[in-house]
């Protein structure tokens, strides 16, 4: 079920004041969810259709109608609401060069999508300054959705009721649970012994696919995941959910940065621990 988004904006209302000036994150969260909402409709519109229409992009990844069409539709919706906004989508590139901008991933896991698998959201984000402050990752083919805006906390609906979201308070690597995206992955970027090592070396590990895991450490029920190969569409909108829920995301290297190409996010207590697991302290500043 979709949260209210006039209730969403009371709650943030009512919450810390936005710390960045001049902009109110209040109603940027609410314009995020109604963007969600859009999404959502269009999105399950073609979901498991027998006629989708399906395309491989030059890099050998796949798009489909419900992709273009859902992009569209939030960007038809944005410039009607933030026509000065810029706009980053998967699909359809950037426009505008403003300091406040949009990133979207119309679906985030059209590979499971195409395939009538219903573990695919879609990403919904506000970077001001190139930092993500507003964060809906909408996941309607099994009913979730979760939103934050920095500042105001992290949230989810669960049975039309919301809940604020917390990270676990797990502190050593033999009780995590983590995620690790697919096994190909790693291997292509050359952490595959890592991948192994890790493995050995906490609780559980599982592969649960795209936005899914993130919002599991969110709620408390991972302690890591982790991935390559990511843009900045994969991982905007899943970073001021997990802050706002108490976690970190990081690249690999420890940066703060969207760009480089990897992602670390943890409940926070073994952030330092899993960056030193993949590569200690030492070199990763050298």
């Amino acid at each position: 079920m979709s949260p209210d988004t006039s209730s969403a904006a009371s709650r943030a209302d009512a919450s810390a004041p936005s710390a960045i000036a001049g902009t109110d994150l209040r109603d940027d969260l609410a314009l995020a969810l109604r963007l969600a909402d859009a999404a959502d409709a269009i999105a399950m519109s073609h979901f498991d259709a027998a006629d989708l229409d399906v395309h491989a992009k030059p890099d050998a990844s796949y798009v489909t109608e419900a992709d273009l069409a859902t992009e569209r539709a939030i960007r038809d919706l944005l410039a009607a609401e933030r026509p000065d906004d810029a706009i980053l989508g998967e699909e359809f590139g950037t426009v505008g060069d403003s300091p406040r901008q949009w990133i979207i991933d119309p679906i985030d896991g059209t590979h499971n999508y195409l395939k009538g698998i219903p573990i695919w959201a879609t990403l919904i984000a506000l970077a001001v300054d190139g930092v993500p402050r507003v964060g809906v990752v909408s996941q309607p083919s099994i009913g979730r959705r979760w939103w934050a805006a920095e500042g105001h906390g992290s949230f989810t609906e669960v049975d039309g009721v919301e809940r604020r979201l917390r990270v676990s308070d797990v502190d050593t690597l033999e009780r995590a649970s983590v995620s690790f995206q697919s096994v190909a992955q790693w291997d292509e970027a050359g952490k595959l012994d890592d991948l192994v090592r890790l493995s050995r070396s906490v609780w559980r590990d599982r592969g649960y696919g795209d936005a899914w895991p993130y919002m599991l450490l969110a709620e408390g029920r991972l302690e890591m995941v982790a991935e390559f190969g990511v843009q900045e569409y994969d991982i905007a909108a899943l970073h001021p959910i997990i802050t706002e829920a108490g976690g970190r995301l990081t690249a690999f290297d420890g940066s703060d940065s969207l760009t480089e190409k990897s992602v670390l996010a943890t409940n926070g207590a073994l952030h330092e621990r899993f960056l030193d697991f993949f590569s200690p302290a030492s070199e990763r500043s050298a």
